[in-house]
Order: structure tokens, then sequence, then C-alpha cells
């Protein structure tokens, strides 16, 4: 709260008064969450990566929306992955994992310590005064016991992480990286204590016959973590899934509304994003709701446009669940319930595409191959169409990519905590490896006809479709988690018309 308008009483009277006469706090009820069996399989395969290296990861803090306002909370991803917390909790939480070392003195795995700031007693100024952290404010925070019980993992305040960071650290010793990006503070505590004791700013170490270690490799490791999902993991995605296929028949609902709406767009967007909040935590990203010509823009949020008669609406949207996992799935849908011909054209080239795309999609594969798989289809389509320079064959050359003008994205990426998860994972376990089974990925080829581009007959322009799918790989080939969704045209149709009566 700023203090030019604050109004709050400080005399003696008034702060014996407010901290006494309240009874015995409520228990929290809080019990082990279904998570805390499996985060550590998670906390030791990263320490496999890292022996006596002391790991940082921040859950991050409170960001800023403007002047003294905060966003809602949301964990760095790697901190909820190998936590197992969701939702809001735990601003300002780390998760430290400390080497140890066996009696013959080598190296012998990580201890887990989860740094929170915990529930304040009735007797502090925070309780009643501190705008961010105070159970006036903000409601009753979790006790060290009550965060440990849920987690399965020890705990300490977040006023002794600067004790524990330092313990042993130096180039003789214990070495020290921090997962950067999450939280500023704790990235300048720990660039303080690795300048103390002589180490690199960026690094673990300087000297010795090892690889140096820096935090970029942190980063990397705690995001190839997620390359592969456990069942929990799954069981998650399946939920995020289900519950933003429910938000796609709300936003169909609401088209005959949008339509008659001079911003209708955003009654696509808000449908979406309210179901969102209602059964789940939030949405995943921003809804994309894309009408007409924007949906030749590939990341349109402004979505302020109409939602005309006879044109295409196309929703890019996933639910977030609680525990922090997303969906992501795109429908191109026509605003009336019916394709017109040119649009059931352009959105048929579209569905052969992202067919051809599930068929790569296999164990075995690389993940390369998904988006060439899907190329190949746009590209002798847009040959039909007389629209490239040559032939199919001469475009997906490299030294060609002509239908690249139509689909400059990528057919593919990985989906978990983050809808673009994985993203600081090596490229040659990511775009150039090996698809595994367990592996989560969006499948969604698209065609996108700008109202200025000459180079395309008249009744394209104007025109954008994409298809999004998220698949899940299995040990002989795949399944498509959005199954439920229509996507063939005929079917989409069918579904609109039952939807709308």
């Amino acid at each position: 709260m700023s203090d030019t308008r604050s109004q709050q009483p400080d005399s003696t009277a008034f702060v014996d008064f407010i901290t006494s006469g309240w009874a015995p706090r409520a228990d929290l009820g809080v019990t082990r969450s279904a998570v805390a069996d499996l985060t550590p399989a998670r906390r030791s395969a990263l320490s496999a990566r890292f022996p006596g290296t002391r790991l940082v990861v921040p859950a991050g803090g409170l960001v800023r929306r403007s002047n003294d306002t905060d966003y809602r909370f949301r964990p760095h991803s790697a901190f909820a992955h190998l936590t197992g917390l969701g939702t809001d909790r735990e601003p300002d939480a780390v998760l430290v994992l400390s080497p140890r070392t066996a009696p013959d003195g080598s190296w012998d795995g990580h201890d887990a310590v989860l740094h929170v700031r915990p529930l304040a007693p009735r007797d502090t100024t925070e309780f009643y005064a501190d705008s961010r952290y105070g159970e006036f404010w903000v409601g009753a925070r979790p006790t060290l016991e009550d965060v440990a019980a849920l987690t399965g993992i020890a705990t300490a305040h977040v006023d002794d992480l600067a004790d524990a960071l330092a313990k042993d650290v130096g180039a003789d010793g214990v070495r020290l990286l921090v997962v950067a990006g999450a939280d500023e503070s704790v990235e300048t505590l720990v660039g303080s204590i690795r300048a103390a004791a002589g180490l690199d700013a960026t690094q673990s170490e300087t000297t010795g016959s090892e690889a140096l270690l820096t935090d970029a490799d942190l980063a990397t490791a705690v995001s190839e973590l997620r390359l592969v999902k456990d069942a929990y993991e799954v069981e998650q995605m399946r939920a995020a899934v289900a519950a933003t296929i429910e938000g796609f028949a709300d936003v169909v609902r609401a088209l005959p509304r949008a339509a008659a709406s001079p911003r209708g767009e955003r009654v696509v967007e808000t449908t979406f994003d309210a179901h969102a909040r209602l059964v789940g935590n939030t949405v995943g990203y921003e809804t994309i709701a894309a009408a007409g010509e924007h949906a030749t823009t590939l990341h349109w949020i402004r979505n302020d446009g109409e939602v005309r008669h006879g044109e295409l609406v196309l929703v890019d949207a996933g639910v977030e669940v609680e525990s922090l996992y997303t969906a992501d799935l795109t429908r191109t849908l026509p605003v009336d319930g019916a394709f017109t011909d040119v649009q059931r054209k352009i959105y048929t080239a579209v569905l052969d595409a992202a067919d051809a795309a599930f068929l790569a999609a296999r164990p075995g594969n690389r993940f390369r191959d998904v988006h060439a798989a899907a190329m190949e289809v746009i590209a002798a389509r847009l040959e039909e169409w007389g629209l490239l320079p040559g032939t199919a064959a001469e475009s997906l050359a490299h030294d060609g990519q002509f239908h690249r003008r139509w689909m400059v994205h990528g057919t593919s990426h990985h989906l978990g905590l983050d809808v673009h998860d994985c993203a600081q994972a090596r490229r040659e376990l990511y775009l150039d490896g090996v698809i595994e089974p367990g592996m989560v990925f969006t499948i969604e080829p698209g065609l996108y006809f700008k109202s200025d581009d000459l180079t395309v007959p008249q009744e394209y322009r104007g025109i954008g479709v994409r298809i999004e799918d998220d698949v899940l790989v299995t040990a002989d080939g795949n399944e498509n988690l959005s199954a439920a969704l229509p996507r063939r045209p005929q079917d989409v149709e069918a579904w609109m018309a039952d939807l709308l009566g």
C-alpha cells in the first residue's frame, strides 16, 4: 500500500487491540498431495546431472502490474514440477537441492529443502498491515508444517535462505547454480554468494578439469525433465483437454451473441476465459479469438473485432487446471455453422496435413518428421491450386520453401506446464530428438491467406484456418487427447448444429 494514502492507525492502543482477542486459527486441513509421491523421482533425475552442486529453483515473486497492484501469482514451471505446488501458492518460495556426501566422501545425491514465507503470528504487523502477505489482506498462509505435509519436502523459513545457499560454497567445495529468470532477487543473492566465494558470476566453478556448469545448463536440465510425462502429468493433461473441449462448446453456443456484438471477438474470448476460471485455474495463455481476416495474424489476442456472418472464426485456447498443466487446442469455426465451398476446401487441406502429421507422430521417428509430413501435404495442395512458383518438390527443397509463405509457423511444440513446454531443451532432444512414449505435443498445421495477398485468388483472401490437437505418444503410435472435439468439416457442422439448436 502506498504510504501517501495509508490511513492505517499505528497507536500502541490500536496495535494491542487488533493483535488480541482472536480465537485459535482453524486448521487449514492440509493433507499430502497426490503428486508428492512422484516429485522425488523428478528431483532425483535432476540430482544425477549435477553432483556436488547446490541447485536453486525459485518459485518467483509477485509481479507488479501497475503502481501497487500485482498480477495473479503463478509459480515458475520448474518449481511447480519439482515440488508439485500449483495455482497461486507460495510467492517467494525457493526449492534448494543441496548435495550430500557418502561415507567415502563422494557425492551422494541431494537433500531437498523448501524455503517459504510461512503464516505470520497475529502479534506481528504483517498480520494486519502487509497488503502483499498479511492474513487480513490475502488470507491465512500455510505454516511450515502445512507445506511439509502437503509436499513431503522438508521446509525452512525464507529468511534462512542466504545462509543455506552460502554454506560450504567455494571453488574446492559446493558449487551453486540457480534457475535464471524466475526471481531476480534470488539471482542477485546467488551472484553475491558466488562473488564472495571467488566463483564466476554465472558458473558454478572456475577451476579444475571438469567442464564448467552454468545456470543455463540448469535451465536446460529442468526443461528436459519434462519432455516425457509421468502418469500423473498425463492425467492432468487429460483433465485440461476435457475442460477445454467444454469451453469450445460454450464458445459455439455464444456465437449468435458474438455475431450481434460490435466486439464479437471479445464475446468469444470472455466466454472461454470465464469457463477456464470456473473449472480450472485460468487460461493457459491469452485466448486467440480471430474472426475473418484477423485469423491470418497468428497471435491475434487483441480480440476487438466483429464476428461476421458468412466468415470463419479461429479460436485458439486452453484451460490451465489447478496443477498448472494446460491444453492448447484450435478450431476454425464457420460463424453460421456451415462452411462455404472455398472455406471447406482450405479447411480440408489443413485437416489432411494434420492427419499426415499424426501418422508421423510415433516412437522412433524424430520430432521434426511431424512437421515434414504436414508440409508435404500443404505443398502438394498449394501446387494443385497453382499458387507455388514451381512444383511441390521444388518448394520442399531447402532452397525453396515457397509454401511457407502461407504457413510460417511450426507444426508442433511440446505441451505441459507451459503451453510451449520444454522450450530450453537442447535441439538434439527437441527438434532433432527421437519421439518417445509419454511425450505430449501439439499438431497444428494451418493456411493463412491475408486479405492483401495478390498471389492468391480473391476468394481465398482473408481466410485463415488452423486445426490444433494435443497428442500423447504411446508405445505403438499415438492418442489424440482432443479427439472428442470434432475435426472433420462435416462433424464440425453437425456438432455446431446440435449446440445451436
